[in-house]
């Protein structure tokens, strides 16, 4: 998805004084067409996040598939996996509706007509909803996976492998496509949205009851993806903090260096996707329940902006989760923890006990194996 830029509200079209006596004949109430819409609009806004989501996500996408090939045969391996598989997602996500974007404002058809929807609205609402629920649904997994491997080591052993990875990975992808696809069988519409150059759920015009129903879903199934996410990592956290406290106690070995460095990861996704998703989800409720309720009144415009302001908090998702990935591996914090400090040498310090742990443990893992 891309960051939505705002229009003038001057450039009208020919044609809607002509639409809008029509329907004043007809006895129907004028529907202002391409009323957001300034055919001069620059898409270098547009063009450049779409670069820089593409870049960041080709850059995370690189060193993840070196640590998977060098890492294949270990318990982060699953992690690795799913990580690579939001970060291909989000950068299918930044292509695929950013390329149509693109178009749309390059031949100067962007924004079609207000409060109706084509083909080229349908593909594009459908493609925000899909690239939007699965990184939620994949933060969500991934914070199960984890949660289950800090807190019972030998049942994640025995239950989660590549191939159960992959099944997980079809699903999520499968659950998020059947939403997406749900207007298409009726149930809940896409339009384009103000300023007239996206395309979403109908949360703001003339909402019936399936658009309540589909806002309902999007939104309570993002909202739970989020929750769960806080809550298996919050005990992944907790469990990792009381096991380093143990060890200090009781001279016992502390908690492997990699389940230390994925948490960490995870807890910044899953911020990342809290900030980023957590007001487009809410102000969709909020419209759509106001606006069935009739009880929008003047406050339109105010809901207009703030869906705006949320679907641009919601492109800068796909963004920011691969730089959390790339920023908080232990190779960076290493070198951020020579800088700060001074010190060449990590003679007992804890990123040197957390690599002589990892060490260890992959030893015994191939020992056993053999």
């Amino acid at each position: 998805m891309l960051a939505v830029q705002h229009c003038n509200n001057s450039a009208l079209h020919v044609d809607e004084g002509f639409s809008n006596q029509t329907q004043q004949v007809l006895g129907v109430a004028p529907v202002r067409c391409r009323e957001n819409l300034n055919t001069t609009t620059n898409p270098t806004a547009a063009g450049l996040s779409m670069t820089l989501g593409i870049v960041s996500n080709i850059i995370a996408l690189i060193i993840l598939a070196k640590a998977y090939a060098r890492l294949r045969k270990r318990s982060k391996a699953t992690f690795l996996l799913f990580a690579s598989s939001l970060v291909a997602t989000d950068l299918a996500g930044h292509v695929i509706p950013g390329a149509l974007v693109l178009r749309l404002y390059i031949s100067g058809t962007a924004g079609g007509l207000c409060n109706q929807s084509d083909a080229t609205c349908h593909f594009l609402g459908g493609s925000m909803v899909f690239f939007g629920l699965c990184p939620l649904f994949l933060g969500c997994v991934m914070a199960a996976e984890r949660c289950m491997g800090v807190t019972r080591p030998l049942l994640h052993a025995r239950m989660v492998c590549t191939a159960h990875t992959k099944i997980v990975l079809v699903m999520i992808w499968l659950l998020a496509l059947s939403v997406a696809l749900l207007p298409f069988f009726h149930l809940g519409t896409y339009i384009y949205q103000f300023p007239g150059t996206w395309c979403f759920i109908n949360v703001l015009d003339n909402t019936s009851i399936t658009d309540v129903i589909f806002v309902l879903l999007f939104s309570g199934l993002g909202l739970a993806a989020l929750a769960v996410a806080l809550v298996c990592n919050t005990i992944s956290g907790v469990t990792l903090v009381i096991a380093r406290l143990r060890k200090k106690k009781c001279h016992r070995r502390s908690a492997k260096s990699h389940d230390i460095e994925m948490v960490a990861q995870l807890v910044g996704i899953m911020v990342t996707s809290c900030i980023c998703w957590s007001p487009l989800l809410i102000f969709g409720l909020m419209s759509v329940i106001r606006s069935y309720s009739g009880s929008m009144g003047d406050d339109l415009e105010t809901y207009r902006t703030l869906m705006v302001m949320g679907v641009r908090l919601a492109t800068w998702n796909q963004i920011l989760d691969p730089w959390v990935y790339i920023l908080l591996r232990r190779a960076v914090l290493k070198k951020i923890y020579r800088i700060t400090t001074g010190r060449s040498d990590l003679k007992g310090s804890t990123f040197r006990r957390w690599e002589i742990s990892s060490f260890q443990n992959s030893m015994k893992s191939v020992i056993n194996r053999n």
